[in-house]
């Protein structure tokens, strides 16, 4: 198991466990972390599991899958460098302790 720890707007914390080869997404929907939808359940059809990878871990995790810059751009909140569509991260036993901050909304 790999923990992540998400962060709230507000600061507040939530640390889970998820399992290697899921995704950032489904770990924060079976965890009930409030601040990420995923409508489209993972298929890169909306930006509603939008989040900012913490810098320290902006490497680690790799760059934007193609499309994923498009469809960032339909985002609610500002889009940063360290933008990423939390489907689309892979969990693996080397990204043990990523933090993930939330955006102020999905919707």
């Amino acid at each position: 198991m790999t923990r992540i720890v998400f962060v709230a707007h507000d600061g507040a914390r939530t640390e889970v466990e998820a399992d290697d080869g899921d995704n950032v997404m489904r770990a924060a929907l079976a965890n009930d972390v409030d601040g990420i939808i995923g409508e489209c359940g993972g298929s890169m059809m909306c930006a509603t599991c939008h989040c900012y990878v913490d810098d320290a871990w902006a490497d680690k995790v790799g760059p934007r899958a193609d499309g994923e810059d498009d469809m960032l751009e339909s985002a609610v909140c500002e889009v940063r460098p360290t933008s990423r569509l939390s489907c689309q991260i892979r969990i693996a036993a080397d990204l043990d302790g990523l933090v993930i901050h939330l955006p102020e909304s999905q919707t």
